[in-house]
């Protein structure tokens, strides 16, 4: 069980506060919906909780340790522009992860070590309904097998936590609904953390256990609206869809 404690945190840009006095405990495989207007640092947040960004102030913490400084193979990501590599084949974007994690300098895995990625590699094609696609290049793929592919790139690494920027805001609606199947199912199966920006509350209340409302509050001092983002709202929705145990 994951337990992550995030405490005033803010962060700035030049002065410019953008997030403000975030405060958050995690406890459990949630899934944790982050709604709110443009502009208001849910995808800095998500960048922070990466390790791609560090905050101005305030602490997060995995399981009572500090958040490394930089993205781990304990914190995978899912973008919604397609973050997969289209001069490596299905498989070879799906083993890329291991051969950094085995040799982090080339990226490379040679006998017994590789064959034993790639057939880690196809169970999670598979996972995701692409391993009959294993030998293709990322342009000969559909949007929506290009997200599987991304989503299969993240868990090989077995991640405690799964960040998704708006993953599924370029699909058509079909395509969408069939990506939100397939991210609860994995994520009851592989019982992780899910932090999800969405622009959509009605996805939102769909696949969230709890959805958390950032907006941007003016300052008690002079009513400045550019006193940063903070969570309005936090709302638990009955543990729903929780992994079974």
């Amino acid at each position: 069980m994951t337990e992550i404690s995030i405490k005033n945190l803010c962060k700035e840009y030049n002065d410019a506060p953008v997030l403000r006095n975030v405060n958050m405990e995690i406890s459990g495989e949630e899934f944790c919906v982050i709604v709110g207007a443009s502009g208001c640092g849910k995808s800095t947040f998500l960048r922070i909780l990466l390790g791609e960004i560090q905050p101005s102030s305030g602490e997060i913490r995995i399981d009572g340790r500090p958040l490394p400084p930089e993205p781990g193979p304990e914190r995978g990501v899912v973008y919604q522009r397609y973050s997969v590599f289209p001069h490596m084949s299905v498989l070879e974007n799906v083993m890329l992860g291991p051969g950094f994690a085995a040799s982090p300098l080339l990226g490379r895995l040679s006998g017994k070590r590789r064959r034993a990625a790639a057939d880690e590699a196809m169970h999670y094609l598979r996972e995701v309904g692409l391993d009959h696609a294993c030998s293709l290049y990322p342009a000969s793929l559909s949007g929506g097998m290009q997200q599987r592919l991304a989503l299969a790139q993240a868990l090989i690494m077995k991640p405690q936590i799964l960040l998704l920027d708006e993953p599924f805001g370029a699909l058509d609606p079909g395509t969408r609904k069939d990506m939100q199947d397939l991210i609860l199912r994995l994520w009851r199966e592989n019982r992780m953390v899910v932090f999800m920006v969405t622009h959509d509350l009605e996805e939102g209340f769909m696949l969230g256990t709890r959805v958390v409302v950032f907006d941007k509050i003016p300052s008690l001092k002079d009513g400045n609206e550019n006193s940063g983002a903070t969570i309005t709202y936090d709302i638990p929705l009955n543990g729903r869809r929780k992994p079974c145990d």
